[in-house]
């Protein structure tokens, strides 16, 4: 595990650090406690995207570390506080990441640039075309992440050395079964994660 400082760039629901919690203006963004999955690279740094949320596309903080991107989250005790050096942080909050499957992230945005209908399965498109999404600049920062994984859904063609993607509706069915059927092999395990049992149930059934 590791911990990192706080800085503008992580946001939690779309508020960066420093909106969150009352400093000064002229001052750096107070330090936070940030738990994230530790890099193979004990020195390596990690950096923080604005991507929307592949449900409600809302604005939402991601690390992206070692080459895994990682959904950031806040925690909050009732009572507790952390000492930082010489800082204290009264209200205990931490952020903490987990890791995602890049897939999910990616899912509407090609759903979107492939621009299909009832009649045409839509579009083939280049990376650079699909991940570029207005006011959402990380996702270029990802290029090589989404060329790496979404051939598992898209279909791909090669002109001239170039890929051109186009979501392919039987690939991610057949991808998301294979989630389906981890989730049933792991819900057995979780024992008496009762947060759990409802999704459980229902995987189940």
């Amino acid at each position: 595990m590791s911990c990192g400082r706080g800085s503008t760039g992580e946001v939690e629901g779309g508020k960066s650090v420093a909106a969150m919690t009352p400093w000064h203006d002229s001052l750096a963004p107070p330090p936070r406690v940030l738990i994230s999955h530790r890099p193979s690279d004990a020195s390596g740094q990690g950096i923080v995207l604005s991507l929307q949320h592949p449900r409600s596309g809302d604005e939402v903080g991601y690390l992206f570390i070692d080459g895994q991107l990682q959904e950031i989250n806040w925690f909050k005790e009732r009572y507790g506080a952390w000492f930082l050096g010489d800082y204290v942080c009264e209200d205990g909050g931490l952020y903490y990441c987990t890791p995602v499957d890049p897939i999910f992230i990616f899912l509407p945005t090609f759903e979107a640039a492939r621009m299909s209908n009832d009649k045409d399965p839509g579009k083939f498109r280049q990376l650079d075309e699909i991940l570029y999404v207005e006011g959402y600049p990380g996702y270029q920062q990802l290029m090589n992440v989404a060329n790496h994984h979404m051939e598992l859904v898209c279909e791909v063609k090669e002109v001239s050395n170039m890929k051109f993607f186009r979501l392919d509706n039987s690939k991610v069915l057949s991808w998301l079964c294979c989630k389906v059927y981890d989730l049933k092999e792991v819900f057995p395990k979780l024992g008496k994660n009762y947060a759990a049992q409802t999704e459980k149930e229902k995987c189940m059934s």
